[in-house]
């Protein structure tokens, strides 16, 4: 059976997800960097730092899903990481987080078959199931999500 396409479409965002950041930032200055997307929202830093610390966790949830039977994942406060010190850092050890990681998570899906897509892991805050197409499909709009505020705030500021 021919694989989805539209799970293609979403592992393709998520692969080329880093270098569309890069791109996106790669002119910014510091002022810039910290420059909040939205009144009261997160500096560009911060969603650079955010989208890091999120994929990482959804890469060790897509590990845990293939390795354990609906295993209940840890939820984490990201407001709250986003607050951290390192969330003030320069830019520049996410982005090479970003790149590796998300190379790695395009290999780990290229190789998955569709039973492993349909595999699932329970979060506890939604109290659901959630499998892994699911997961794949939230995480490609995750990171285009991000990258829109990015290239938004740099339009209308005419960076």
């Amino acid at each position: 059976m021919p694989e989805n396409p539209d799970i293609q479409k979403a592992k393709t965002q998520i692969k080329k997800l880093p270098k569309n950041i890069e791109s996106a930032v790669f002119n910014l200055s510091e002022e810039q960097l910290d420059t909040p997307y939205r009144p009261g929202g997160w500096t560009i830093r911060q969603l650079i730092h955010h989208l890091a610390d999120s994929h990482m966790n959804a890469f060790i949830r897509f590990k845990l899903a293939l390795t354990e039977e609906n295993p209940t994942i840890k939820p984490y406060d990201e407001a709250a990481w986003a607050r951290l010190s390192d969330s003030k850092l320069e830019i520049a050890p996410s982005l090479a987080i970003l790149v590796s990681l998300h190379q790695k998570w395009f290999v780990l899906m290229e190789n998955m078959s569709d039973q492993d897509f349909s595999r699932t892991y329970f979060h506890p805050e939604s109290g659901q199931k959630q499998s892994l197409f699911e997961v794949t499909h939230l995480y490609a709009w995750h990171g285009q999500h991000h990258l829109a505020h990015i290239q938004h705030l740099a339009l209308r500021e005419n960076w």
